[in-house]
């Protein structure tokens, strides 16, 4: 059955044009937003905001908002996203009622509320390799085909550390931490290329009622849940090519892969604390050093139940 929806749902990158789509979005009314969550990014989010805002705002209209979401960074993330031609908001400025948590799931969660789009696209501000057409990519199967709710995109990750580029290394959470746990928990979904992938879109009337981890987990939150609640054929996932970025040190792939586990975990019914204690050792010369991290792994509500 898996094999039956890759061969049903899985499309190639380069298959619409842009002005197929344009027509699309004409003829439907709807409007398209693109978010990009950063925190301290201040190498990269400048490239990323700005080529999608001179090919898919100033070129045409296809994207009707380009939007960045400032997780507190304490660089020029803000500054330099805005001379690039997104719209930005800091995390602690979106209904600050609700209170604020640091993480990209609730950059992600907390953009439901400024913006317009019934389409939205996710792009991550860390990309170093990637292009353009990562955005009608993914905004192609939510307008062609209306019972699409959620598309994933799919690419080529190296891993680069000094001279080496290995085509295939990168994605060490994905192949170690999310894969198994999706072969153990939702088979079903073992045909999905990258669960993980930053590069995803989603229909607002179905993101808005879902739960939204506030870490790393909220792509495997959404893909999980989406196929729970309305069928493995509401997703597509789209071939975009090869896309790089930013590595993290092993170390720093524990928190990420405590907030996956959790994600899902807590869709197969286990109880969960909303904070986990993560102890890591380091070697030393007097022995190991002890490295304790609290880890934040609350999931917002669905963004309709606090809709004012």
């Amino acid at each position: 059955m898996a094999q039956t929806w890759f061969d049903r749902r899985t499309h190639a990158g380069r298959r619409w044009t842009v002005e197929e789509l344009l027509e699309a979005k004409r003829a439907s009314g709807q409007r398209l937003s693109v978010v990009i969550p950063a925190r301290n990014e201040a190498d990269t989010v400048g490239d990323v905001v700005g080529r999608i805002h001179e090919d898919f705002v100033r070129r045409c209209d296809l994207v009707d908002e380009l939007v960045v979401i400032d997780g507190e960074s304490t660089d020029d993330t803000a500054r330099i996203a805005t001379d690039a031609g997104a719209t930005v908001h800091s995390l602690a400025d979106v209904r600050p009622e609700l209170g604020t948590r640091i993480g990209k799931g609730e950059a992600m969660w907390k953009a439901q509320f400024v913006t317009t789009g019934d389409l939205i696209a996710f792009v991550d501000a860390d990309l170093t390799e990637w292009d353009t057409h990562f955005v009608p990519s993914l905004f192609g199967p939510l307008l062609t085909d209306p019972t699409v709710a959620l598309v994933k995109g799919f690419y080529e990750r190296p891993f680069r550390s000094g001279s080496t580029d290995d085509p295939n290394g990168g994605g060490r959470a994905t192949e170690l931490v999310a894969r198994p746990l999706l072969a153990l928990a939702r088979p079903e979904l073992s045909e999905v290329v990258q669960p993980l992938a930053g590069e995803w879109a989603v229909r607002r009337s179905v993101y808005e009622t879902l739960h939204v981890p506030i870490g790393y987990g909220v792509e495997l939150a959404a893909l999980i849940d989406v196929a729970d609640t309305l069928g493995m054929d509401a997703i597509a996932q789209v071939d975009l090519g090869r896309r790089a970025h930013s590595h993290q040190s092993l170390h720093d792939l524990g928190p990420m892969a405590v907030q996956l586990m959790a994600a899902v975990f807590k869709r197969t019914r286990q109880a969960v604390p909303d904070d986990v204690t993560l102890r890591q050792f380091r070697a030393a010369a007097a022995g190991y050093t002890p490295v304790v991290r609290d880890i934040d792994v609350t999931e917002r509500p669905p963004a309709v139940q606090v809709a004012r």
